[in-house]
């Protein structure tokens, strides 16, 4: 088949230990996935949980420059460990559901808090909050046949020197396999689909010239700079 514009090339991230890439094909998000951010954001308890997606092309291969988007005034990071679908699955059982997992990776869901904010306020869709260019920042997926699958361990940000957000995976409301199974009741999830399984307490705002560093212990780590916009 030919196309009539010229076919752009799909997103992808690197594989830590191979010179093979991953293609992305939808990126899942989690909302409100560990208890003290769920308090935070005025959440109480362990609520059913819900998803918000985000494109493919919002996603940032290593990091590295990301660019302060337009239309805000109260820009946020949100580190996440990311799970990399491999298999292809409906109706998973929870109890078999990393059989469904390539990788790990670690990944920032950055969110321009007020548009967000406004879109809860006037019953709108808040989609302009969470789904723009280079919204994905993502490190390289290190394999589960390498790594195993985590579900405990340190997950860190650190903005310019000082530790903003820590936790311990362990701290999710909804694990990954959970998380897995209750997506794959509403979708057929895909060989490239990505999943953002949630963020710590302590997201806050971030300006040009800001420095970013994520860690999710055994997984890896990733490094974002944030500079003017366009």
């Amino acid at each position: 088949m030919t196309y009539a514009i010229p076919i752009w090339a799909p997103p992808a991230l690197p594989v830590t230990g191979s010179a093979d890439g991953f293609p992305v094909r939808r990126i899942f998000c989690v909302g409100r996935n560990y208890v003290e951010h769920q308090k935070e954001m005025g959440g109480d308890g362990r609520e059913a949980p819900f998803f918000f997606i985000k494109s493919a092309h919002s996603l940032v291969a290593l990091g590295g420059d990301v660019h302060y988007p337009p239309k805000t005034a109260n820009y946020h990071y949100e580190t996440e460990m990311v799970v990399a679908i491999g298999k292809r699955g409906r109706r998973i059982d929870a109890g078999r559901a990393n059989e469904h997992v390539f990788g790990y990776g670690v990944g920032l869901d950055m969110t321009r808090r007020d548009l967000q904010q406004w879109g809860k306020d006037h019953g709108r869709p808040w989609d302009f909050g969470k789904d723009f260019d280079e919204a994905a920042p993502c490190g390289a997926l290190a394999p589960a046949s390498k790594i195993g699958h985590p579900s405990k361990g340190a997950i860190v940000l650190v903005v310019n020197g000082k530790e903003r957000q820590k936790a311990d995976l362990s701290d999710m409301i909804w694990s990954v396999p959970e998380q897995i199974a209750y997506l794959s009741e509403y979708y057929t999830l895909e060989p490239g689909d990505l999943i953002f399984s949630g963020t710590p307490a302590g997201v806050g705002p971030v300006k040009p010239g800001d420095e970013l560093e994520a860690l999710v212990e055994g997984v890896g780590e990733l490094k974002v700079k944030i500079v003017s916009a366009v």
